[in-house]
């Protein structure tokens, strides 16, 4: 078990300091949601938007619980490329055949993914914090916000990793991504509430878990305990059947390409 864990730290490093090299891309992830969604959508949008509708103090307080998940679901998504280039230039299959466990490269990747997307959602928060919007729900509101971040995030990572081990090329990947990350966010209620959209529009965001995610971290941000609770133990169950789904296909890709 030790030497399993010493795996897995390994791994999740080598993850870390690649990125750590890449200075602007390390900057542009953590800079890029707060910037483009929250300070520039949000203002934006202040004044188009209907407080009634939105049912929140202003349009950034009500964006700043969609912007967490869509955080959550690009970084998700994004999670299997770096296993994907690794694939393309030949170190994926030479590392699957040193004498490691083959699911510790899959769990690193887990780990590094959800901790630089635990880090977002807190740097987000904070510059909400900056313009006005603190959480109802104080410090364990915002534990609890990374849980179903992460709830959330597995599930996505998972599919992505899937795609990596599939696909044949990154740019078969990226199309596909592009494919996935659109209509999930503008089939989902982070940029307007469910009241407010088409009701066809509205009728498929409910299908949608992100969705679920979103409708449990907003009254955590906007409202409080009391609102929130009940979201947070539905959600809990939606993810952990989309994680549940998510996982077993995957597992079934990753068996089948590093048998």
């Amino acid at each position: 078990m030790a030497e399993y864990w010493q795996e897995i730290h390994a791994l999740t490093m080598r993850w870390v300091r690649r990125l750590s090299r890449e200075k602007f891309s390390m900057l542009f992830t953590f800079v890029q949601p707060m910037l483009f969604w929250l300070i520039f959508f949000g203002n934006l949008f202040q004044r188009a938007a209907d407080a009634q509708v939105m049912q929140a103090p202003d349009y950034i307080s009500f964006l700043t619980a969609g912007v967490v998940v869509m955080t959550v679901l690009n970084n998700g998504l994004a999670g299997g490329v770096d296993l994907l280039f690794d694939k393309e230039n030949g170190f994926l299959e030479r590392l699957m055949t040193t004498p490691i466990h083959r699911s510790s490269v899959i769990l690193s990747r887990f780990i590094f993914v959800m901790t630089i997307t635990s880090l977002q959602v807190l740097v987000i928060l904070g510059v909400a914090f900056l313009f006005g919007v603190q959480p109802a729900t104080g410090l364990l509101g915002i534990a609890t916000i990374l849980m179903i971040g992460m709830l959330f995030g597995v599930g996505l990572t998972a599919i992505s990793m899937a795609m990596a081990f599939s696909v044949k090329s990154h740019g078969d990947f990226f199309s596909v991504l592009g494919f996935l990350s659109l209509p999930a966010i503008f089939l989902s209620s982070a940029l307007v509430p469910l009241a407010g959209m088409p009701a066809w529009m509205g009728f498929l965001a409910r299908f949608n878990p992100m969705t679920w995610a979103i409708d449990a971290v907003r009254p955590l941000i906007l409202t409080g305990w009391t609102e929130a609770l009940p979201h947070v133990g539905m959600v809990v169950i939606v993810m952990v059947i989309f994680d549940g789904l998510c996982l077993y296909g995957s597992a079934k890709v990753f068996r089948r390409a590093m048998g």
